[in-house]
C-alpha cells in the first residue's frame, strides 16, 4: 500500500480499479468498497470504475481531484483518420488499389481469384508457390494491385462495421449463364452502401448458356448501369477457367484506380487493418494485415484493439520473409500477444511500454463504459436525432415474405422522405432476417424492418449485442404508420416477437389421446407449455399455433431447457417431418 499523498490533490485516470483507487488515496480496498456501497455502487476490488465515481470517493476522503491525462492521447483510435487528414499533400505518394471480389456463391469468385494468382505465376514469380494468407498482389503493366480474399460480402461488411473501410474497388462477379441471383443483389447493396466503385466481371462466358447482355439488363434493375447501357460501371466478360478477359479486368482496375488518385504517406508510423488471424500451434498468434498508411517494419511495437506486441517476423503472400511493408501491401506478422479479430485496427507506436499503456487504457475505458449500449439509431429516438440535426438519412434494410410486398413497402417508405430527413432503403429482399442483414445495418447505422418474415436466432443475438433495431410487422400500413409517426416524434409503444427457444424434430410418435407427438431435441433457449409457436420446414414457416403439452419421458412438464429431449404436442398440427424446427415465441413490449 502506498503512503497517503502529502498533497491534497490526487490525479485520477478516466478509469481505474477499486484497488488502484485505494492505493492512490492511501486506504484499504475495503474502505473504498464500503463508501461505494453507500453511494449505491456495488464493486469488488478488481472491478473498474470511472473517473466521476472515483472522484466522489476521493472527495469524501478529503482529497481534491483532477483527471489524469490519458496515456493514449497521441494514439487514440480516431487518430489514424485525423492524421490522414493532416498529412502534408507533398508527403503523399501513389499506392496500389485494394480490391475485394464479391458475388453469388458458385458464380466463380474463388476460380477468378485462383486464375488471377496464376497470371502472376505465369509472369515469372520465383518458385510459383503462393501461400493463402487472405490477401495477395498481382502486377499489371508495371503496377501492383492488392486483392483481399474474403469469404464474401458478410466479411466485407463486418470489417466496415468495425470502422475498417479497406476496399478501394469492389469486383462483382456474375455468372453469364446464371445471371443476377439473391446473393448478387446482397453483394451489390453492400458495395453501394460502402460507397466504393464497382467493376462487374461477367464470368463463365465460355458456357453454352452464357448471355452477358441479359446479365447487364438484370443489373440495371439494381442500380448498376454498365457502360454499354449508358452508365458508368465497367463490365468485363471473363472466363476464369480459360483465362479469357483477365488482362482486361486488371487493366480496368488500374483505370478506376487512376481516376481515384489513390495515395498514402509511407514515411510515418504505420497504421494497418487485420484481414484475418489465427493461433498457429508452432508460431503463436499470426495475423494477415493490410497496411493503410505509413510503413510497417520488423521490430515495430504494435497496438491492436486490446492486445499489443512487436513484429518479430513478417512474410509476404509468397511466404518470403520481408523487413518492411509499405501502404496497400499485405503481410503476415508474428509477435502479437493474442489473436486479434478481423477488422481490428493496428497502430505502430514508439515502444512496447507505450503499447502496453495504450492497451491498458483501452481496456479500462471499455470496462467503464460497457454498460452503455452502442447508440444506434432506432424509431423511438429518431425524432430527437432529426431535431438536433444528428440525422439526415433514415437507413432501412427491408426483409419481406414475398417480392411484391417488399417492392410495395419500399416504394411507400421512400415517399415518406421530407425536408429534414431522407428515407433510404439500401437493401430489400425476401426471406428471414440474417446475420448479413444485421451487419449491413450495423455498418450503415440503419434499422431492419421484417415484414411477415422471421428473424434467424443468430441474427437476433447479433442485433442484441450491436444495438441494431429489428422491427417485425404483419400489416403494411402499420409499417408506414410507425415510420411516419417516428419522423414526426409521435410513435406509440410497440410490441415485437421474442424467440424463447428452438426444438428440432427428430422422431414422430402417435398417441390415441393426444394425436401426433413430435419427439424433439432443444437446440437453444427454453420451451414452455402454453407458448405460441411457429413450425419451420427448410427455413420456411408452415404454421403458427400453440404448444398444448410438453413431455419428458412419461411425465407432463411445464418447461424444457437447452440440451434435453422432449415430446411436443401442438394445437391443430401434427404433420411433422424429421428436421422440422419448432420455434417458441412470445410478444413483448419494446417501447
Amino acid at each position: 500500500m502506498t503512503a497517503k499523498p502529502t498533497s491534497q490533490v490526487v490525479s485520477i485516470p478516466r478509469a481505474l480499479t477499486v484497488k488502484e483507487l485505494a492505493d492512490l488515496v492511501g486506504v484499504t480496498p475495503i474502505e473504498v468498497i464500503k463508501r461505494l456501497m453507500t453511494n449505491g455502487v456495488m464493486a469488488n476490488q478488481n472491478q473498474t470504475i470511472d473517473y466521476d465515481t472515483a472522484a466522489i470517493i476521493a472527495v469524501e476522503l478529503g482529497f481534491d481531484t483532477e483527471e489524469e491525462p490519458a496515456a493514449e492521447a497521441a494514439v487514440a483510435p480516431a487518430a489514424v483518420e485525423e492524421e490522414e487528414i493532416h498529412d502534408d499533400p507533398a508527403s503523399l505518394k501513389p499506392r496500389p488499389p485494394v480490391v475485394t471480389i464479391l458475388g453469388h456463391v458458385d458464380h466463380g469468385k474463388t476460380s477468378l481469384l485462383d486464375a488471377l494468382r496464376k497470371t502472376r505465376v505465369a509472369a515469372g514469380e520465383a518458385g510459383g508457390i503462393t501461400q493463402h494468407i487472405g490477401a495477395y498482389q498481382v502486377e499489371m503493366g508495371g503496377k501492383l494491385i492488392t486483392f483481399i480474399d474474403t469469404p464474401g460480402h458478410a466479411a466485407f461488411t463486418a470489417m466496415r462495421a468495425r470502422g475498417a473501410q479497406v476496399t478501394d474497388i469492389a469486383i462483382l462477379v456474375v455468372a453469364a449463364d446464371d445471371g443476377v441471383m439473391p446473393q448478387t443483389i446482397e453483394a451489390i447493396n453492400h458495395a453501394l452502401a460502402a460507397g466504393v466503385p464497382i467493376i462487374v466481371a461477367i464470368n463463365k462466358i465460355d458456357m453454352p448458356a452464357a448471355n452477358p447482355d441479359r446479365v447487364k439488363q438484370q443489373l440495371t434493375e439494381h442500380n448498376i448501369v454498365v457502360e454499354d447501357f449508358g452508365g458508368d460501371v465497367i463490365a468485363v466478360p471473363v472466363s476464369a477457367t480459360r483465362g479469357d478477359g483477365l488482362a482486361d479486368l486488371l487493366e480496368s482496375i488500374n483505370l478506376v484506380a487512376e481516376v481515384g488518385e489513390l495515395k498514402a504517406n509511407p514515411d510515418r508510423a504505420a497504421s494497418a487493418v487485420v484481414i484475418e488471424a489465427e493461433l498457429d500451434s508452432s508460431r503463436g498468434p499470426i495475423a494477415t494485415v493490410l497496411v493503410q498508411s505509413g510503413t510497417l517494419r520488423q521490430g515495430d511495437a504494435l497496438v491492436v484493439g486490446e492486445t499489443s506486441g512487436k513484429v518479430k517476423a513478417m512474410f509476404n503472400d509468397r511466404g518470403e520473409r520481408i523487413r518492411e511493408a509499405p501502404p496497400a501491401f499485405p503481410a503476415v506478422i508474428m509477435g502479437l500477444e493474442s489473436v486479434p479479430e478481423a477488422g481490428e485496427r493496428i497502430r505502430a507506436v514508439a515502444d512496447e511500454r507505450l503499447a502496453r499503456q495504450v492497451v491498458e487504457e483501452r481496456r479500462r475505458r471499455r470496462e467503464a463504459v460497457e454498460q452503455t449500449a452502442h447508440a444506434h439509431v432506432n424509431l423511438d429516438t429518431l425524432f430527437n436525432e432529426i431535431s438536433t440535426g444528428k440525422l439526415k438519412e433514415l437507413i432501412i434494410i427491408l426483409k419481406a415474405d414475398v417480392r411484391g410486398s417488399a417492392e410495395a413497402i419500399k416504394a411507400s417508405l421512400e415517399r415518406l422522405s421530407n425536408a429534414e430527413v431522407k428515407v433510404k432503403i439500401i437493401h430489400s429482399a425476401t426471406g428471414p432476417v440474417s446475420d448479413s442483414d444485421v451487419m449491413l445495418a450495423e455498418a450503415s447505422n440503419g434499422i431492419i424492418i421484417a415484414f411477415n418474415t422471421r428473424i434467424d436466432p443468430s441474427a437476433k443475438k447479433r442485433s442484441d449485442v450491436s444495438g441494431v433495431e429489428i422491427r417485425s410487422y404483419a400489416i403494411i400500413y402499420q409499417v408506414l404508420e410507425d415510420v411516419e409517426k417516428a419522423l414526426q416524434g409521435m410513435l406509440e409503444p410497440v410490441f415485437q416477437t421474442v424467440i424463447d427457444g428452438h426444438a428440432e424434430v427428430r422422431q414422430l410418435f402417435k398417441s390415441s389421446r393426444l394425436g401426433g407427438i413430435a419427439g424433439c431435441f432443444v437446440t437453444d433457449g427454453t420451451l414452455r407449455r402454453g407458448s405460441n409457436v411457429r413450425v419451420l420446414r427448410n427455413n420456411q414457416e408452415l404454421t403458427r399455433t400453440r404448444c398444448e403439452g410438453l413431455k419428458r419421458f412419461a411425465d407432463d412438464v411445464r418447461e424444457v431447457q437447452t440440451g434435453y429431449e422432449c415430446g411436443v404436442v401442438l394445437s391443430n398440427f401434427d404433420k411433422f417431418l424429421d428436421g422440422d424446427v419448432i420455434e417458441f415465441i412470445h410478444e413483448e413490449r419494446v417501447s
